[in-house]
């Protein structure tokens, strides 16, 4: 195919046109903010402690009947057990007093054989408190949670795929239908198990309208809206529906009505199959240069310009294939290539072990569990704008390791922090999530600069499932929190300093050249490399504006 931005230029750089498409399909990511994590409300274990029937018991023994335990240097009731029933019934009959006639700590214990009874101070109902998700099923949680990053690497695997075949806006608006008969039937989930089973779906229909509206937006927007798209566009509209979701979760306190109205939402996305065009560049590698012509002079006219006559010259439309494809197997022929690739990988799975960690754990804080989600939205704010302002003048590998260290160090601080500080101990980890932000929108443009252009999508590709098993481990991470409130800070804090470490040796990328081919990439070692690595930029040629302006359309294209 010929230059579609050469053959495209008459349309301008902005214009109503570009700016409808900008908005609405950032429009669509708001529903993947508020989507993708009202499991923080959803699967919240109010306070709880073992049910007590209505037996004949005094009332000072239905009060002692359940123990106390120590946790994190407090007394608090025990929340998986209590004296035998049995035991404690014969002794209020026979009129014994707790503590004063009976020393409770000879009494035996059993488990909560009745069930438990929750608090509805914060939460009316949850998953929790529907199913009982607590002490030996506590682990439910945390698996329910991972069965929606699981959807996740389902989706971003065959998304590509569907959307090349089907088309950009089609497997939009499928996924967003896809997404909204899942969370509706899981708000009608009879079971734990019917629950994890919809969130697979819900998963991988959220990660494919991501990447759909991505695509779709790097291949319709011209040169200078595509920058603002991917560069601040598609994650600040995120962060609108990130920071909506506790405000929903306010006012609705009951988890199945909360998923019905989220659910509910999608129903708004229905009029903009009218107002988004498809693809003119997907339709021409489908050999449909009259359905891309049409849409091309619809922009026109929208624009308020002229456009020629014949817009793409059949004798320029022809297909472009490598003369080889490359695979996984190439990344491991070389010994420098798997030397990065593994250092990628294990950045990836850091900072997103990090990020997503930091995000389930918000109902975990102390205070009001909305408030803690909202400032955790909002900390992503101010991360994307300065990360993509720094972006554009300093060095990646700098600016990568710096805020590695600090959204690890601080939470290795938070250990520290005493309970009664803990506010401090909540803006450390908005710290924490503010440096993990930033880290996740450098590492995606530092990568693709790595990667020759022959491997960028297999090393990107690789490193997005590296990605998908970091979120996926990250709940049970915060499940750790349970036996220990500071164990999750210590292992995201030292497994992100550790990356921080490794991101040292992979190769500086500002204003260097792109590597086009796999010995290019060889050359190109950072501090892991001798010599030639070195010689191969002070002599290369022409130093290209990075890619972290335009190019990262391409990266993100490929994620």
């Amino acid at each position: 195919m010929g230059d579609y931005d050469e053959d495209t230029a008459f349309l301008g750089q902005t214009g109503p046109y570009f700016w409808t498409t900008f908005f609405l399909l950032n429009t669509v990511f708001v529903s993947t903010g508020f989507n993708g994590l009202y499991i923080i409300f959803a699967g919240a274990a109010p306070k709880h402690h073992c049910l007590i029937p209505d037996v004949n018991l005094t009332e000072e023994w239905r009060n002692a009947i359940i123990p106390f335990t120590i946790e994190d240097g407090e007394e608090v009731q025990s929340q998986c057990s209590r004296y035998r029933l049995d035991v404690v019934r014969n002794l209020s009959a026979e009129g014994y007093i707790p503590g004063g006639d009976v020393n409770l700590t000879s009494l035996q214990q059993e488990g909560c054989l009745d069930g438990w009874t929750y608090s509805k101070e914060i939460y009316q109902s949850t998953i929790v408190t529907e199913w009982d998700l607590v002490c030996d099923n506590q682990w439910k949680v945390p698996f329910a949670s991972s069965t929606l990053f699981v959807g996740y690497l389902f989706g971003s695997l065959i998304s590509g795929q569907l959307s090349d075949r089907f088309g950009r806006k089609k497997v939009i608006f499928m996924s967003l239908g896809a997404q909204c008969l899942s969370v509706l039937l899981q708000s009608f989930s009879h079971s734990w198990r019917m629950f994890c089973i919809m969130f697979l779906f819900i998963g991988a229909s959220q990660i494919s309208i991501y990447i759909s509206a991505f695509v779709l937006g790097t291949e319709v927007l011209s040169k200078t809206m595509r920058v603002l798209f991917t560069t601040l566009g598609a994650f600040l509209f995120y962060c609108i529906g990130y920071m909506t979701l506790p405000w929903i979760a306010y006012g609705i306190r009951e988890w199945r009505t909360l998923l019905a109205v989220l659910s509910a939402t999608s129903v708004v996305y229905i009029p903009l199959w009218w107002f988004i065009s498809e693809s003119p560049r997907w339709l021409i590698t489908q050999g449909r240069v009259a359905e891309a012509e049409v849409i091309v002079r619809d922009a026109a006219r929208k624009n308020k310009v002229e456009a020629p006559p014949v817009i793409f010259k059949e004798s320029e439309i022809q297909e472009r294939s490598p003369s080889r494809k490359y695979t996984m197997l190439d990344i491991l022929k070389s010994k420098n290539i798997r030397c990065i690739t593994l250092m990628c990988l294990l950045l990836w799975m850091a900072i997103n072990i990090g990020y997503f960690g930091l995000s389930l754990n918000t109902s975990n804080l102390s205070g009001n569990p909305f408030m803690n989600c909202f400032l955790s939205a909002l900390s992503e704010v101010p991360g994307y704008i300065v990360s993509t302002l720094l972006l554009r003048k300093c060095p990646r590998r700098a600016l990568l390791s710096t805020f590695l260290t600090i959204g690890g160090g601080v939470l290795l601080l938070i250990q520290f922090i005493p309970d009664s500080l803990h506010y401090v101990a909540l803006a450390l980890e908005m710290t924490g999530k503010f440096g993990f932000t930033m880290a996740f929108s450098t590492v995606y443009i530092y990568t693709a600069e790595i990667y020759p252009t022959v491997l960028r999508n297999v090393g990107m590709g690789m490193c997005s499932s590296a990605a998908r098993i970091g979120s996926i481990t990250a709940p049970y991470v915060i499940y750790l929190g349970t036996y220990n409130k500071v164990l999750p800070y210590i292992l995201m804090g030292s497994l992100t300093i550790a990356s921080s470490v490794v991101n040292v040796f992979l190769p500086e990328t500002l204003n260097k050249d792109l590597p086009e081919t796999v010995e290019q990439m060889q050359e190109c070692q950072g501090l892991c490399c001798g010599s030639k690595e070195r010689k191969y930029f002070q002599n290369g040629a022409t130093r290209n504006t990075p890619i972290s302006h335009e190019g990262k359309s391409e990266v993100q294209t490929l994620t």
